[in-house]
């Protein structure tokens, strides 16, 4: 099978698994997590996680975990906090993992969580390092949205930043928002609650994209033909393969009509 017939078959398939996850929208999350640069490191230290949202595809309801709350619980100052990172961090960690124990058969939807620079595996990784066990999401469990919609709408969809990008195109609210460079600086200048609000920003993002996408109304830069996969290429592939298997076909009729054919006169 050609290439742009096997993005047409992981578009269906992908269409399907969105349905499934809009039907079962009370057992679906939305989740975001904001942490320290990973491009500014220079002693191998892994980034701190400052701050997750999870939001209720269904209900919008939100569970916020980060480490100003927690600090505000313990009764620190905002100066201060960077003296206790590792208790504030792992005290953070182990009620998001709770949530997580209770929470791991609904389906989780991000946005380019994939790795142990930034996706559920790096913050699995920084629980471990302060001394926790994390509860793992299952592969199957997870729903990608920044590949989604390269399955849907073609790899040239939408230009760089994608999120940020699709968002002022769809004019959805920047209200809160913070770039990835922007996110660096608020967590050099203790700006923890600005951190936390761009955090809860994005899962509402996130779930407002899923929604139009759903809904087929997501304004994207591919055209009609690039969005339903009907590209020169994809036909082309396509009359080739029908071909192939059309000349397949007739090569088996014409050879049982011949064994048929032979048969008779053999036997007379």
């Amino acid at each position: 099978m050609g290439r742009e017939l096997q993005r047409l078959k992981r578009r269906k398939t992908t269409v399907q698994k969105m349905d499934i996850l809009l039907d079962q929208a009370s057992t679906a999350l939305v989740i975001h997590y904001s942490c320290e640069s990973f491009y500014d490191k220079t002693d191998g230290r892994t980034p701190r996680i400052t701050s997750i949202a999870v939001r209720n595809l269904s209900s919008a309801q939100t569970d916020s975990f980060s480490i100003h709350r927690i600090a505000e619980e313990q009764g620190l100052s905002f100066n201060d906090i960077d003296q206790q990172y590792d208790s504030l961090e792992k005290a953070m960690l182990e009620r998001f993992f709770a949530f997580v124990t209770i929470h791991q058969h609904f389906h989780w939807i991000h946005w380019n969580m994939r790795d142990v620079n930034y996706g559920f595996a790096a913050i699995e990784h920084r629980f471990r390092v302060l001394g926790g066990t994390p509860t793992q999401i299952v592969e199957d469990r997870k729903f990608d949205l920044s590949r989604v919609l390269i399955d849907l709408y073609g790899i040239g969809y939408i230009g760089h930043p994608r999120l940020e990008t699709l968002i002022k195109k769809n004019k959805i609210t920047l209200k809160d928002f913070l770039t990835g460079k922007e996110e660096a600086a608020a967590f050099e200048n203790k700006e923890f609650v600005k951190l936390h609000q761009s955090t809860l920003r994005k899962v509402d993002n996130l779930a407002n994209i899923l929604e139009r996408a759903s809904n087929k109304n997501l304004k994207t830069n591919s055209s009609w033909f690039q969005q339903h996969g009907y590209t020169p290429a994809a036909l082309t592939e396509s009359v080739k393969e029908h071909w192939i298997i059309s000349f397949i076909s007739c090569i088996t009729i014409v050879g049982t009509f011949a064994a048929f054919v032979w048969g008779l006169f053999d036997s007379n």
